[in-house]
């Protein structure tokens, strides 16, 4: 997630070590969760241990490229290719897209892939900044999201379900220096390409080891799948405040495309309510090595990471599956 320097309310907390966040407290009742299952158009469940398997590879392209996958470095160009040999091998059509204006210097492409179905006028894109900051290799912020957007889209080739609409994946560039590489993708689109997209879905720190549960604009009718499956664990989550405005869902949004998407937030601090709702330590921040060294493995929320994984197959299967 890229720094808004003007809000004070967003400094770094101290580093209180790293672990996992505690389960929130558990659902009142089954009927919400059976109703969902109802609803839920046989979306698999995400294996976490995959997702985490795709992280632990960006940490060693990371390691081998000075400690970063920063968007200008190779440690960007080869998280890039990693990411786009699982998906051409899985059989989606895949697009590296140079930011030719507006990016940093030296910035790696943007990558879209999408899968070759359904109906190509009603399109819900699914994406996250695939690039880091200098100080770290970055596996919270974003290697958790773009790790579990990953297999979503390899579980969704995998599975080969008929579709109704059609989905897009993207992983963007640049996006620690001012959402740059999200920005020209959109200016890149037609009118006519803008107005398939039918919804826009982010992940952007995705586990959090201190985080809640967020989503980006949590009463519109695009988050409402979203809602439904977090609801459907019992968790309460709340609007992502911290982050309005600071990842790739705001080109989207200013461009006029309805846009939700998961989080679990950054270098704000969680509350004492939130904290006795989810668990976890108030007064902290929700990731304590927000834009830091010690993003590594070892800040990663297994349960937060497995529950937003499999949220995005749930909003995957109800907004395009048939």
């Amino acid at each position: 997630m890229r720094r808004r320097f003007a809000v004070a309310s967003f400094s770094l907390a101290v580093v209180l070590g790293c672990g996992t966040l505690p389960a929130a407290a558990a659902a009142p009742a089954d009927t919400s969760r059976s109703a969902l299952a109802a609803d839920a158009l046989a979306a698999p469940d995400v294996d976490v241990t995959k997702v985490q398997a795709h992280l632990s590879e960006l940490s060693a392209i990371a390691g081998r490229n000075g400690g970063n996958r920063r968007s200008t470095t190779q440690g960007y160009r080869d998280s890039v290719a990693y990411v786009k040999g699982k998906l051409q091998a899985a059989g989606y059509t895949v697009t590296e897209q140079p930011c030719t204006s507006g990016c940093t210097s030296g910035a790696g492409p943007n990558l879209i892939a999408e899968w070759p179905r359904g109906d190509a006028n009603n399109v819900y894109m699914f994406g996250a900044h695939l690039d880091g900051v200098s100080a770290g290799p970055g596996m919270n912020d974003n290697g958790s999201g773009s790790a579990a957007l990953l297999e979503n889209a390899l579980t969704l080739a995998q599975q080969n379900p008929a579709m109704r609409n059609r989905v897009r994946f993207a992983w963007w560039t640049d996006e620690e220096q001012g959402l740059n590489g999200s920005k020209f993708y959109v200016r890149s689109l037609s009118s006519t390409q803008r107005s398939q997209i039918r919804a826009y879905y982010n992940f952007d720190m995705v586990a959090s080891t201190n985080g809640g549960y967020f989503i980006n604009h949590i009463t519109s009718s695009a988050a409402a799948p979203m809602k439904a499956y977090w609801d459907s664990l019992g968790l309460r989550p709340e609007e992502n405040t911290e982050g309005a405005g600071r990842s790739d869902d705001y080109p989207f949004e200013q461009a006029g495309i309805p846009t939700s998407g998961y989080a679990m937030g950054a270098s704000a601090r969680k509350t004492s309510a939130q904290a006795a709702k989810w668990g976890g330590t108030a007064g902290s921040a929700y990731d304590p090595c927000y834009h830091r060294s010690c993003d590594t493995l070892t800040n990663i929320n297994t349960t937060g990471l497995n529950r937003a994984a499999d949220g995005i197959a749930h909003t995957l299967w109800q907004q395009a599956v048939s």
